[in-house]
Order: structure tokens, then sequence, then C-alpha cells
């Protein structure tokens, strides 16, 4: 008996949670690490599965840098990255669609009807437009030709808010095309708050393979636990936001100059970080406020 009244003390501290965020959109990026264990991938969905029952309006934007790779170099196609992008040649762009839309979309979309889930497939190439960006040498500072490496200009919200509307959840690829019909490869973080800025999104969720954003890195107790908007510049200048993270927590402030309301940044190692994150009094990560 003890058990059961312990579990009911569970689902009312969830309730406020529950109402509070019935209705609201919610855009999930999921990649990395978080995507590499098969029993983690399969616990994430089954949580937007229960988020989704429990009235939210989830949204999953993923990567697939990990079987990408492995799939160039099948092909023989070799791999550069410039200021942390994927140069994207015309070959390679190619090997970059068909895996994330055949692979890794695929089988999300899999896993979540194996929960009872209602995922939709939406490929980027459908509702996102892109424009080609340039890297920079890191010594001369001169432009670097990325290839078909994109950022996201314009979301066709109307059509992404279709799918929101008949209770599915959009899986989204990272992918988009320009004016003239071009593929571009999309950073996934930069495509997920761009979405969440144009749906102006209640939350935005990165899942990582770090407890949020540390003040030490080597130290996971050093952990930043609410991160206003004000401080993002100062925190980057200091070198506490460095590497990957900082165009990352770039990207999820425009998102929220744009009118989204919180950015989460979660251990998507710790099972169930995104419920306990949401749906708890005490969330586990960091979250970039106003």
């Amino acid at each position: 008996m003890k058990e059961l009244i312990e579990k009911a003390a569970i689902l009312m501290e969830a309730l406020p949670y529950i109402q509070q965020f019935r209705d609201s959109i919610v855009v999930v990026k999921f990649g990395g690490s978080a995507m590499e264990s098969e029993e983690r991938r399969r616990s994430i969905l089954r949580d937007i599965v229960f988020m989704e029952c429990a009235g939210m309006r989830p949204l999953i934007v993923h990567g697939g840098g990990k079987a990408i790779s492995a799939r160039l170099r099948e092909a023989a196609i070799e791999t550069r990255f410039i200021d942390g992008l994927r140069h994207t040649c015309g070959r390679s762009v190619e090997v970059v669609d068909r895996v994330l839309h055949r692979e890794v979309n695929a089988n999300l979309v899999e896993i979540m009807r194996e929960f009872d889930g209602k995922p939709f497939a939406l490929s980027g190439k459908n509702v996102l437009r892109a424009e080609p960006i340039q890297g920079t040498d890191k010594e001369t500072g001169a432009p670097l030709d990325l290839g078909f490496v994109g950022r996201v200009v314009n979301v066709d919200t109307e059509q992404i808010k279709w799918v929101l509307d008949r209770r599915e959840v959009p899986v989204v690829t990272p992918l988009a095309r320009d004016m003239s019909g071009n593929v571009y490869n999309i950073n996934a973080d930069m495509a997920a708050c761009k979405i969440a800025a144009e749906l102006q999104a209640r939350k935005l969720v990165f899942l990582s393979d770090v407890p949020g954003v540390l003040r030490n890195p080597q130290a996971e107790d050093s952990l930043i636990s609410t991160i206003r908007l004000d401080q993002v510049e100062e925190l980057i200048e200091q070198g506490v936001i460095a590497g990957g993270m900082a165009p990352k927590v770039r990207s999820a402030a425009e998102a929220l100059r744009a009118g989204t309301e919180k950015v989460h940044m979660i251990d998507g190692r710790v099972q169930h970080s995104l419920l306990l994150e949401i749906f708890t009094d005490r969330g586990i990560g960091t979250q970039l406020v106003h």
C-alpha cells in the first residue's frame, strides 16, 4: 500500500505542471550521445509519448551525426569540420539526406509507434527554407566555403501547426531547401532554435551528454541552474560558455527574444530527465530565462 501511495503522490506533484503546460508547444532537440544508445533512445521517446498523452504538444528536431559519419566513411567521402560545422559537398549532402530520412528519422518514428505514440515524419526540406553560410579561417579571418551548409531563414509554421493540431508529434529532419530547390545540411541545434522561435514555443529543450552549463567543465557539481538572458554574453566572454556550447546558447537566446518562454539544457543520459525537468518541483539541468 505504501508503494501505491508514493506513486499517487508523484502523480499529484506532476498535476499542476500537466495543467500549466497543457496545449503548450515544446520543441525537443534530440541528438548526439542521447541517440547512440538504443535503450536511452527508447526511454527518451517514451517520455515524449507521455508528454503528448499528458496534453502537451511536443515536436522533435533530431540530429544524426554519428550515423552520417559512418555512411560517409563507407562511401570514402572525407569528413571535415569548419567552426564546428560539417563541410557538405554535393555527394555528402546526398548521403546526409538519405541517412537522416531513411535511417534516423524512420527509426525514431518506428519506436514511437511501438509505444502507441503519434509520430509524424516531417522532412525539413518541406518546412524549412535556408541560405548558404560561410565558415571563417581562424588564422586569417577569410571566408571558407562550407558547401551545402545553410542557416534557416524561414519556417513554414502553418504546415507544422497543422500536424500539431492533429495531436501528432512532428519528427523533423535538420535539412532545408533554398529558393532554387537546393538541399542544405542544417545544424540541428540551430534548426531547433529557429523552429522554437517561429512557433513561439513554450519550451525548448536540448538533450545532451552534460548536465547543463557548468562553471567548471571538469566538475559536474558546478552546474549553473539558471542563466538570465542578460548574462549570456558575459559568461561567453569569461569562457564559462565555450566551444560548441557558445553558438547553441546564443541561438537559444535568439529564440527567447523571439518569444520562446524558456530554454532547458539537460543531460539525456539521466533516465526520464525530460520528465524530471518539466513535471517536478526541482529541475535537473540549466534553464535559460528572460
